[in-house]
């Protein structure tokens, strides 16, 4: 089992990065890939590696405590590796713990995957079993000053289009579009933190 990459970032897409490691691609799928970039400087990607009967699949985070925090999630009845990244998405992982301990289950109901049913099984799963982890905040969102009306905006298109790889409906991403198209965001993570926050809010 691995534990974690060291390598080059070599391609980034909505739903996964390929780091070159030693020579060899690894395809890692991440809550949000747009966090790296293609570049000739190494970095450190944390991995869970998910066998089955048809596929091996590599999951990655970018530092341990977020591993820990998805593994802690997948072993909720009703959470597969694919809504623990999306809920994994949202850069507030103090937040998304603070809403398990007091039991806010309308915040976790906003996730794609998540319901009513499984909000509350990830209530009942983890209350009491996070004081282990101190994930680091990815930063604060910040509050763009001036706003940006291009239409040809490549950054936004690939945050949409991770948005739709995380599992948010086409009506759901379509509906906070227009404000992000008065987002002034600099870069494809900003665009999508931005998306996240207004889905989860």
């Amino acid at each position: 089992m691995y534990e974690y990459l060291h390598g080059v970032i070599t391609a980034v897409y909505p739903d996964h990065v390929v780091i070159e490691v030693n020579g060899v691609g690894y395809l890692v799928n991440t809550a949000n890939p747009y966090r790296y970039q293609v570049s000739t400087a190494a970095v450190t990607i944390y991995v869970y590696q998910a066998v089955s009967d048809t596929a091996q699949t590599l999951y990655g985070f970018q530092d341990f405590a977020e591993k820990q925090l998805f593994l802690k999630l997948i072993n909720v009845n009703g959470i597969g590796p694919k809504s623990a990244l999306a809920i994994l998405a949202n850069p507030d992982h103090q937040g998304l713990m603070q809403a398990i301990r007091t039991n806010d289950v309308s915040f976790l109901t906003k996730f794609p995957g998540v319901g009513k049913k499984t909000a509350g099984q990830i209530v009942l799963d983890l209350q009491g079993k996070l004081d282990d982890l101190t994930p680091a905040d990815d930063g604060a969102l910040f509050t763009p000053e001036v706003a940006t009306t291009d239409e040809e905006n490549p950054q936004l298109a690939d945050a949409l289009a991770a948005l739709a790889a995380l599992g948010y409906r086409e009506t759901a991403v379509k509906k906070i579009t227009p404000k992000l198209k008065q987002f002034a965001g600099k870069s494809t993570n900003d665009y999508l933190s931005e998306g996240l926050r207004l889905l989860t809010t």
